[in-house]
Parts: C-alpha cells; sequence; structure tokens
C-alpha cells in the first residue's frame, strides 16, 4: 500500500483548529497508509492509541520543532521514515516549521511534497516576506519545490496566489488547490440532551448565543456582548456563552459588566471535547464573528461547521474564508463583524422567526453530512497526495 507522510507541528493532543485537522487526518487514513510526525507532548501516549495510524514522536517536545536544532532532527527523520516506509508523498500540516524537513526530504530522496496553508499563516509570511530578504528567499525556495499547497477556502487560496507572484513563482492554476475543511456529522449532530451539560456549566433558564473560539481580538466577541446588550430589552432570557481561553477575557469581562449584561453572558474556559457536541445543542444561533486584521483572519471556521452539523444556524462575519463554511441565506447569514447593528438584524430575523432558523439549521446538517465532512477532507487530501506521487513514479519510470 502507498504510503504517505505528514509532519505536524500542531497535534493532538494540543488544542486549535489545525490540531484537530490533522488528528482527522490520522484517524480517517486508510489503515496503515499514513505515518505521522511530530514533537513530544506531555500527555501524547495516550492520545496516540488512538489513531489507526502510527504517530512517530521525536524525541523532543513540539515547541523545540521551531529552532534550527529542531528542524536539523526534524530534517534527518523525515528521511529516514520516508526512506523506510516507502512514501510516495509528504504533507506538511504548516509553512514553517515543518516545510522545512520535507524540503529536506526532497532534495536527498526526490520524494514530493505539498503544504497545507489555513489564512493567518499567509499573511504573517506575506509580511515577513516584505520585510526582509532573507525570509523572502526561505519562503520562495519552500514553496517553489512544493508540488502543490492546499488552502481552506476561496480567499485563503486567492492570497496564496497572490503571494507566489510577490514570491517571482510561476506556477500552474493546479499548484494551489482548494479543499474545504469538515466536520464529524456523527459525533457532532442535532437532537442530542444538552439538560446535563447546561447544569454543570450553569446554563439552565435562558436561550443562548454561543461562540467556540480562542479570545484573541480578531474573532470578534466583543462584537457578541455588544449585540446582546443592544437586544437585551427586547428578549429578556437571552444570553451569550463563550467557548474558550485566550488574552482578551480581561476586556471582554470588563465590557460586559459595563454594558451592564455580565450576568447575561458566560465565559466558560475550556470546555472538554466530549461536551462540544451537547454545548451546540444547546444554543438558538451560533456566532462566528471574526474579523480581518493583519495577521489574523478566519481561513475556514471549523466550529461554524461543527455547529452547522448540529442543526444551529449561524450568524458569521463576511470576511476571510468563513463565506467558504456558510452559506448566505442556507445555512445561515454574513454579516459585517465590526457592525452590532448588522449583526443583531441577523440575529433579531432568526429569533422573531423560528420556521426560517430551523430551515437552515436543517441545511446546514445537510451540508454536513454531504460535503462539509472530514471524510470527504481526508479522500480530497489523499487523492491529492497519490495522484502527484504516482504521476512522477511514471515520469521517472520514463526516463
Amino acid at each position: 500500500m502507498p504510503r504517505q507522510l505528514l509532519l505536524v507541528y500542531d497535534f493532538p493532543p494540543m488544542g486549535g483548529g489545525i490540531a484537530r485537522w490533522m488528528g482527522e487526518l490520522a484517524k480517517r487514513f486508510p489503515t496503515g497508509s499514513l505515518i505521522v510526525s511530530t514533537g513530544q507532548d506531555a500527555s501524547s501516549a495516550a492520545t496516540d492509541r488512538q489513531w489507526p495510524n502510527p504517530v512517530d514522536r521525536l524525541p523532543l517536545a513540539s515547541r523545540r520543532l521551531r529552532t534550527l536544532q529542531g528542524i536539523v532532527r526534524w530534517s534527518r527523520r523525515a528521511v529516514a521514515l520516508a526512506n523506510s516506509f516507502g512514501v510516495e508523498f509528504v504533507w506538511c500540516g504548516n509553512i514553517k516549521p515543518a516545510g522545512y524537513p520535507a524540503m529536506w526530504a526532497n532534495a536527498r530522496l526526490g520524494v514530493p511534497y505539498g503544504i497545507l496553508v489555513h489564512g493567518g499563516d499567509l499573511l504573517i509570511l506575506q509580511r515577513q516576506a516584505r520585510a526582509s530578504v532573507l525570509k523572502r528567499r526561505a519562503a520562495r525556495a519552500l514553496f517553489r519545490r512544493a508540488s502543490v499547497v492546499v488552502a481552506n477556502s476561496e480567499w485563503t487560496r486567492d492570497l496564496c496566489r497572490s503571494i507566489l507572484d510577490e514570491l517571482g513563482i510561476v506556477a500552474p492554476l493546479d499548484k494551489v488547490q482548494r479543499v474545504p475543511l469538515g466536520s464529524d456529522p456523527v459525533l457532532f449532530r442535532p437532537g442530542l440532551d444538552p439538560a446535563e451539560v447546561r447544569s454543570r456549566y450553569g446554563l439552565n433558564g435562558r436561550r443562548w448565543l454561543l461562540s467556540v473560539a480562542r479570545l484573541t481580538r480578531h474573532k470578534g466577541i466583543d462584537t457578541g456582548v455588544r449585540v446582546l446588550a443592544m437586544l437585551s430589552e427586547r428578549y429578556p432570557d437571552l444570553g451569550y456563552a463563550v467557548v474558550g481561553t485566550g488574552e482578551e477575557l480581561p476586556r471582554l469581562e470588563s465590557l460586559a459588566r459595563d454594558l451592564a449584561v455580565a450576568d447575561r453572558v458566560r465565559f466558560l474556559g475550556d470546555v472538554p471535547d466530549r461536551d462540544l457536541p451537547a454545548m451546540y445543542n444547546t444554543a438558538e444561533i451560533y456566532l462566528g464573528l471574526s474579523r480581518l486584521m493583519a495577521d489574523q483572519v478566519e481561513g475556514f471556521g471549523i466550529s461554524l461547521v461543527e455547529a452547522a452539523a448540529c442543526g444551529v444556524p449561524v450568524v458569521a462575519g463576511r470576511t476571510g474564508g468563513i463565506p467558504d463554511a456558510v452559506h448566505e441565506g442556507k445555512t445561515g447569514l454574513l454579516v459585517d463583524p465590526d457592525s452590532p447593528d448588522d449583526v443583531g438584524q441577523a440575529i433579531r430575523s432568526l429569533l422573531d422567526d423560528p420556521d426560517r432558523a430551523g430551515t437552515m439549521g436543517r441545511a446546514g446538517r445537510r451540508a454536513v453530512e454531504t460535503y462539509y465532512n472530514w471524510d470527504r477532507v481526508t479522500a480530497d487530501l489523499a487523492g491529492i497526495g497519490h495522484e502527484i506521487g504516482m504521476r512522477l513514479r511514471m515520469e521517472v519510470a520514463h526516463q
């Protein structure tokens, strides 16, 4: 069986959307067809047992993969794994640091590689490449040698193509491909009883808007708090539950107090993955109000399709790759995330028309069942890697 190698920095038990995506690939690639290479984590031994494909962890902490020593050791390990397992293709879970060992394996063994890009990483790379000749050269080498770059949305794909142009890389259109992300429709589904989660997290007695996000400025949680204050008189039983942690928490708590809605906002912190499906089922509407900032953007928005999988209508920012995850007027409503009036109008339209909200929730569920799911994402990536690897073998055979 042809094997592919996945080089990742973000991998469970790490949190975050990229780590979740990489974990889903490890879970859903056909058994024995993928090898994952990553760093050590304090609780990785327990999580690694769940994957049907092997996880090869270097004997150094994940954070050390970004150092020069870590990149050198990882590069040597990538060559050894590719050679011993007869790897036909290498995937990089991010541009840096994973791109460096992939480029090393390509130079030593001729194994082709592809880079997965997410949105914010490209914004950072673009800024760095414009400011530093050395970083521009490094970025140019990584992308020039890559056989394919896979973006999570149309917006991310277009940004990537513009960056390749800036780097002076002339590439065919299929060099940058689009593979929208997904959710698990078995784990995330409507109809789950949220009673226990409501009780445990203090959510009884209200209807809830919900966001699941890191508490950073670009996620737009502040707009959600402002909108709640605007709607409080019209909907006295409405609250806003926020799952996640981050540096913005003190500012957001202060904002809720200043707007006299602190009793209606629940900052729930980290919620275990096992509780998330029921948590989504507590929500009337999911809010994903991410805004575009200098180095930050929502390249796709996994939580948006997790909410959709649970049959929850979505109100989300019309920024970045979000329009790939939310079909305007069908699975949710797209708004200006910096306009509380725009957001408030969208929320009112759904709260005041339960039939419309229910129709959108059901459409979101169907979209996940038929397309926005991890099985399709995995099949797309496995197919891309296999096609490129097979094409290279045929070219070598005909030389």
